[in-house]
């Protein structure tokens, strides 16, 4: 079985009073790389590998940095998240700028390469619920 990472933006924040109090800019505004709604397709293949190529300046190297973990997980098969979100091929996650932060969906994308493994993945559930999550 193949597997894809698709990362969406799902939200843009921006805390003006944190930006007044502590940035060299005081007006730096919102994050300038992502819109609400921006989707990425990443593939590891021999012809494309997006993950160490940190996709070609594609994304912000900050962001990268909190959810690049993430995406090779996804990008590997593994449960991005187990337990812990209401699917195991799917996390909830932000960068780490405390004044302009991005939330992003990163997803697991699961392609089966013959009818075995579709049959398979159509056995599979990959839901959690609240008796279910692990919450630390």
């Amino acid at each position: 079985m193949r597997h894809e990472c698709r990362i969406t933006v799902l939200e843009t924040k921006v805390f003006p009073e944190l930006q007044e109090q502590y940035l060299a800019d005081p007006k730096s505004g919102p994050c300038p790389f992502f819109k609400k709604g921006d989707s990425f397709l990443l593939k590891r293949t021999p012809q494309q590998d997006d993950f160490y190529h940190l996709m070609e300046g594609k994304f912000c190297g900050e962001a990268w940095d909190a959810v690049s973990r993430y995406v090779y997980t996804a990008l590997q098969g593994g449960s991005i998240m187990q337990g812990w979100t209401n699917d195991d091929r799917m996390m909830i996650a932000c960068c780490n700028d405390g004044t302009r932060p991005v939330i992003f969906k990163i997803e697991r994308i699961d392609i089966p390469e013959n009818g075995e493994e579709e049959e398979w993945l159509k056995k599979q559930d990959f839901r959690n619920t609240a008796e279910d999550a692990y919450t630390g």
